[in-house]
């Protein structure tokens, strides 16, 4: 069992490395990259999976003498959850920034002024939206490979 778990977290980490350097190096060219956003997803689910297994390990017996594994376990998820929500409002303010600075729109509002825009402008916004969406989930993914490196860093009295 002590294999399988490594190994799991071994590859969590490495597919959350390979999507942050990915969408690292498609923020730093700013070009918009569909591969990371596939990545990213293998990733989090990826991830997902390792703690639905760390809790199967929990569930038959075996435990981590260092409590702080269970939150290196944990906290992944709530890392993934914080960045979604972060990635969507990042939206709202890129739009908000480029076409209402002074003056606080309702995201409906935003909607409509950025439907009024002629289709190269709103390419513009659209990529920069992107590019601010990438750099959340880059960092997000960087700090999950950290998080599940640290967790197996703390399997100590486990198997």
């Amino acid at each position: 069992m002590s294999a399988a778990y490594t190994a799991a977290g071994l590859a969590v980490i490495a597919l959350n490395l390979l999507a942050a350097v990915v969408g690292a190096v498609s923020w730093q060219r700013n070009v918009p990259s569909v591969a990371f956003w596939y990545l990213l997803r293998a990733a989090q689910i990826a991830t997902g999976f390792f703690v639905l297994f760390a809790c199967v390990v929990y569930a038959t017996g075996y435990r981590a003498s260092d409590e702080l594994h269970y939150l290196y376990v944990f906290l992944p998820v709530a890392v993934s959850f914080l960045a979604e929500l972060m990635r969507g409002a990042s939206a709202s303010q890129e739009l908000g920034d480029r076409l209402s600075p002074r003056e606080p729109k309702t995201s409906q509002e935003l909607g409509e002024l950025f439907a009024g825009l002629d289709p190269d402008r709103q390419q513009t916004i659209g990529l920069a939206i992107i590019r601010r969406e990438t750099a959340v989930m880059t960092l997000a993914s960087f700090v999950i490979a950290f998080l599940i490196w640290r967790a197996l860093d703390t399997t100590a009295g486990m198997f």
